[in-house]
């Protein structure tokens, strides 16, 4: 496990920036921001840990780059994706449901609830980033590289497939099931998992690297039952009307060929 100073420090960087994305989101009213910020959080976590630990190895950094890479694609997605819309409509939806009450209530449930994942979800990568040991990398580390590699193509691929196909105004109402598309109903929540399972491969040979196994085993929970593919579906299933065929013959997350219709 990371140091204590670390992990201060960390917990510090997490929650000052989220109470400051709070009042930021009260004055623009929009709360979909913390979902921006997602991504350059991770980055912020793991370069103060590098920072905090005073560890200079070319492992350490190389880690720290690789979720820098990850989290600055990730904010930039977001932003192109959701310029000129508003708020998303899950925020919306929160902030009728709960009124003049809506800031109190997003201070703890949206920007709290996700500063707390975040840390959490982060272990892997503070470890990996601020253990001295091992130094440099070497074979053990292939398999957390590759799965952190395949991660990311499938995030990255699967956007451009989706942004690509949203961009013809003839494919509105429609389902994607193209590409990746076709081989499981959610390409970026896989390759989320998967970077998140690297990230967690990577943190094994450092002291103490097992027990964080346990953050990517919670990001892989929320996303198959919690925040992801479920919210993501009941909305889908209103909102597409091909959407239930679609589910019948598609992965809902591991990537499989698609049966036959």
């Amino acid at each position: 496990m990371a140091s204590g100073a670390v992990l201060w420090a960390t917990a510090l960087w997490v929650g000052g920036a989220m109470l400051s994305l709070w009042a930021l989101s009260l004055a623009r009213r929009d709360a979909s921001i913390v979902d921006v910020f997602w991504g350059p959080g991770f980055v912020g976590v793991a370069w103060i840990a590098r920072l905090v630990a005073g560890t200079t190895t070319p492992r350490s950094g190389l880690v720290a780059l690789l979720a820098t890479l990850w989290g600055l694609r990730l904010a930039a997605h977001l932003a192109w994706r959701s310029r000129g819309r508003g708020e998303d409509f899950r925020y919306r939806r929160m902030r009728e449901r709960h009124g003049a009450g809506f800031a109190a209530w997003s201070l703890v449930a949206i920007f709290g609830l996700q500063g707390v994942l975040m840390w959490i979800v982060s272990l892997p990568l503070q470890l990996a980033t601020s253990s001295p040991t091992p130094p440099g990398v070497g074979w053990a580390d292939l398999p957390g590289l590759g799965v952190f590699t395949l991660g990311l193509a499938f995030e990255t691929l699967g956007d451009w497939q989706l942004a690509r196909f949203r961009s013809d105004p003839a494919n509105r109402g429609r389902v994607l099931d193209r590409g990746l598309w076709a081989w499981t109903r959610h390409p970026n929540y896989f390759g989320d998992c998967c970077v998140w399972w690297g990230f967690g491969l990577l943190a094994l040979r450092a002291p103490g690297g097992v027990a964080t196994l346990l953050a990517p085993a919670l990001m892989t929970f929320l996303l198959l039952r919690v925040s992801g593919v479920p919210l993501l579906e009941r909305s889908l299933l209103r909102s597409r009307p091909g959407y239930a065929d679609y589910l019948r013959r598609t992965s809902a997350f591991f990537p499989r060929p698609p049966r036959r219709r």
